[in-house]
């Protein structure tokens, strides 16, 4: 069973494709928001992220203080990384348990996650597809999705790799901007993992 990575900057349709590939019947791994389920759900992390931010890390109801970590963590890089240090290497493992209760049953599993590259949670791939889009219709969906500024989009985006970075380590390329038919190449590429 082939394990093949859906990554690209914020804005450019990861998850659009992803819910192409699993009307298909592709099951998709959604790094990012299961990252987050972990960070409620398991223990080793909870008491990771505590013994690292402290006790206000979460609130009294045992859930994630978002305000509170994302005052810490993303305001200063050796937060964020240290932050990452402990994340990634539980979804790491996650999704290799995930993986294993698919085994014989799909062809090929999907990951998606926006940091893939930056997370070195490429490696654990058999390939990397990048979903990539025009800057400016990556803003302006940024924009409409989620009502950030163009400043703050701005702000995210430089934390991540360019297209251009990312374009070197990917196997292969998906391109979602007008003209471009999706469907058409996720198609070409469920054919490519299947055959």
């Amino acid at each position: 069973m082939l394990k093949i990575g859906i990554t690209g900057g914020m804005g450019s349709g990861k998850s659009t494709v992803c819910k192409v590939f699993e009307q298909l019947g592709i099951p998709v791994y959604y790094a990012d928001a299961r990252a987050k389920q972990l960070m409620h759900q398991n223990l080793d992390l909870i008491a990771g992220i505590k013994a690292q931010f402290g006790e206000n890390a979460y609130l009294p109801d045992g859930s994630l203080n978002r305000a509170y970590i994302a005052e810490k963590a993303f305001q200063d890089s050796q937060a964020t990384a240290q932050l990452n240090a402990l994340v990634h290497p539980a979804v790491y493992k996650d999704f290799e348990s995930w993986t294993q209760s698919w085994e014989g049953k799909t062809p090929y599993v999907l990951k998606e996650a926006a940091l893939m590259f930056e997370s070195d949670s490429y490696k654990q791939l058999d390939f990397i597809i990048l979903v990539i889009a025009h800057h400016d219709l990556k803003i302006q969906r940024i924009m409409q999705r989620d009502g950030l500024s163009e400043s703050q989009i701005l702000a995210r985006m430089d934390k991540q790799w360019s297209d251009a970075k990312k374009q070197e380590k990917a196997d292969f390329i998906l391109y979602n901007e007008e003209g471009k038919s999706i469907i058409e190449q996720v198609l070409a590429f469920h054919a490519k993992f299947t055959s």
